[in-house]
């Protein structure tokens, strides 16, 4: 197992070294044929597992999201639309249909396609790119490379096509010691912190058959959180630093989220790219219709309702189950509590009052551990199964 580590551990450096080199001596056409042939070895050998049929209906499923590009269907609204559409349908179907159709696990690589939710997203906004006018639309190379570009196939960022074809049309040339020490830093929050905080995590501390007292709920939903922060954020660090080596800047995706004071401020904190999908994709042209059709005194109560929208789609965006569902209303319950109680404060205490509010010290720490406790508490939600919560509850004496 060490040796398999360190054997993909030699090929991602030399993919990285490769790609730096190429990119920063190779210009056109072969520079793109390069850098496609790069990634996708890469997709083969880390997401693929060597396996040449998964690499197929991977490469398959992309090009197929790619055929509407090259017809005029971005230059009318409703079709753009529907290709917007095109990879998020794929995406259910890899996550819901064909699983269940084929009689297949989730972890079958074949199927549920890792890093596929990330790269649907980053496909879908291409369309209303293109739609805006901020970018032109990309050749077949062009488009493969960025949805196969390897730094952020995993967990993200979710990078826009404007971002990644600046980037990859003029690299960045951010020094190695940077770029390196940033990964070194994912590196011990992911295999280091995040490893030793999963032993006292759900699975590791509740799971195990035997009875346990109140105490080591909350010290598993505390646990879990950081161990989650760590990995996610640890992972996204590599990501980011991999792909600075690369010469391709990719934006940032956590920006201390446990020290938000509200629910609202987290999602703004954590998983940013996410966030920032949700906002401009549904919450602020749903929050913009419902606002017109209830009019500007029901504008809160127009916002509360898109807040449960989106939420309740990115729970369900997170993985297969109910519990996923239960994730996704926390959310919602939690930054809607935080909209109602800033709409309050602002009628209640005016302007000044209100700011001076927000300044308190000791206010402002409160509102952090309330957050922070909040989130780690629907992260039971996230963490486990309907029968791991039944079993969780049930061990507790």
């Amino acid at each position: 197992m060490q040796t398999q580590a360190l054997i993909d551990a030699l090929i991602l450096v030399l993919y990285l070294i490769v790609a730096r080199h190429g990119l920063a001596h190779m210009q056109g056409f072969m520079r793109q044929v390069f850098f496609a042939a790069l990634n996708l070895a890469g997709i083969f050998y880390f997401l693929c597992a060597h396996k040449i049929a998964a690499f197929m209906a991977y490469w398959l499923v992309v090009s197929l999201l790619y055929l509407p590009f090259r017809t005029n269907f971005c230059s009318i609204a409703s079709r753009t639309w529907l290709i917007f559409s095109l990879p998020l349908l794929a995406l259910a179907a890899i996550r819901y249909v064909v699983p269940h159709w084929a009689h297949l696990s989730a972890d079958s690589n074949l199927f549920m396609f890792v890093g596929f939710s990330y790269l649907a997203f980053r496909c879908s906004r291409l369309a209303l790119e293109i739609r805006n006018g901020l970018v032109q639309r990309p050749s077949y190379l062009e488009f493969l490379n960025f949805a196969f570009f390897l730094p952020t196939m995993y967990v993200g960022p979710i990078n826009t096509y404007a971002n990644y074809s600046k980037a990859f049309n003029t690299p960045i040339q951010i020094p190695i010691f940077s770029a390196t020490a940033r990964i070194l830093v994912g590196l011990i929050k992911y295999f280091f912190i995040g490893g030793v905080l999963g032993y006292l995590t759900y699975h590791s501390l509740l799971l195990n058959g035997n009875y346990h007292p109140w105490v080591h709920l909350p010290i598993a939903m505390i646990a879990y959180y950081l161990f989650l922060y760590c990995n996610f954020s640890g992972f996204c660090d590599m990501a980011i630093g991999a792909a600075a080596i690369v010469g391709i800047a990719v934006p940032e995706n956590f920006d201390n989220p446990l020290l938000a004071r509200n629910m609202r401020e987290f999602w703004n904190r954590w998983h940013i790219t996410l966030s920032q999908w949700m906002r401009d994709i549904l919450f602020a042209p749903l929050s913009k219709s419902l606002v017109g059709k209830m009019g500007p005194a029901y504008a809160s109560h127009a916002i509360a309702i898109t807040i449960f929208v989106v939420f309740l789609i990115v729970g369900i965006w997170h993985g297969v189950g109910w519990n996923y569902v239960l994730f996704g209303l926390a959310q919602a319950l939690g930054v809607t509590t935080s909209h109602y109680y800033n709409v309050f404060l602002k009628s209640w205490l005016g302007r000044e009052k209100f700011k001076t509010y927000n300044e308190n010290r000791f206010i402002h720490a409160v509102a952090v551990v309330i957050t922070f406790f909040y989130f780690a508490f629907s992260l039971f939600f996230f963490a486990n199964t309907m029968p791991e919560m039944k079993q969780i509850l049930g061990s507790l004496r």
